[in-house]
């Protein structure tokens, strides 16, 4: 019984983080649908997938429904979401979790595998600045196989539209505005409600004690990002998928 409650709980925490994640990100799961064609495309359904800045593993969750002959290594810094993670995909032989900082020049020994079929990333990376960005494209590089694929998923404004973006968030902030209103848990108070709880409750304060409130990034438009894989030794690098403030850029070793 005891068994069986804890992972009803861990179950509970990823529905709520993709909850939370959704007030900010309505077309997320279509950004993963997408996602996971191209890697689908280009390493088969049998891929070998590094979760890049991993979270809960809301990417590996989808990908091991997908294709269940797939194996997945998450790595992030995040002692809380990690927990999540580790909790839920606690019986699951094709996960496994890296604790690793990859801002850390050799964060990948830390990795079980030298080579992946497909680097993956979403909603994570905007947090860093633009010379450790840099340097983590070039790495990533590093243990991409020839012919894998890199994939980043995150905000990726075009400064060339000014009056689009502003109607965009002006929309997205009103929205957010009624969804509060009707319960649905923001980024503070889904913390807050971590920091109480009492499995979570210690890694919370880590977390924070880490990042901060959030971290202090720097964000590029998805033309910038294609450019920096191109010079960290991608062959190839595009937008291949877009929304106003998001796009989706895929770069081929």
């Amino acid at each position: 019984m005891t068994e069986t409650v804890a992972r009803t709980d861990w179950t509970d925490w990823q529905t709520s983080w993709d909850r939370q994640q959704e007030l900010y990100l309505p077309d997320r799961e279509e950004r993963f649908r997408v996602m996971l064609d191209l890697v689908e495309a280009f390493a088969g359904p049998e891929p070998t997938v590094l979760d890049l800045a991993c979270g809960t593993g809301s990417i590996t969750h989808r990908l091991l429904r997908r294709f269940p002959a797939a194996v997945s290594t998450g790595v992030d810094l995040d002692p809380a979401l990690l927990t999540i993670a580790r909790g839920t995909f606690a019986h699951e032989p094709r996960a496994e979790f890296v604790t690793a900082d990859l801002r850390d020049p050799d964060w990948t020994a830390a990795l079980p595998h030298r080579r992946y079929d497909a680097v993956l990333t979403a909603t994570a990376l905007h947090w860093l600045r633009t010379d450790p960005l840099r340097e983590l494209y070039g790495r990533i590089a590093g243990v991409v196989r020839d012919g894998g694929i890199f994939i980043n998923a995150d905000v990726m404004p075009d400064p060339s539209t000014p009056r689009i973006n502003a109607a965009e968030r002006a929309h997205r902030e009103a929205r957010h505005e009624r969804e509060r209103a009707e319960g649905v848990q923001d980024w503070a108070s889904w913390w807050k409600a971590a920091g109480a709880d009492p499995v979570l409750a210690a890694p919370t304060a880590e977390r924070f004690a880490i990042h901060g409130d959030h971290a202090d990034g720097e964000l590029h438009s998805a033309e910038w990002h294609a450019d920096a894989l191109r010079a960290a030794g991608f062959a190839e690098a595009r937008a291949v998928w877009r929304s106003v403030p998001d796009a989706m850029v895929l770069a081929l070793r």
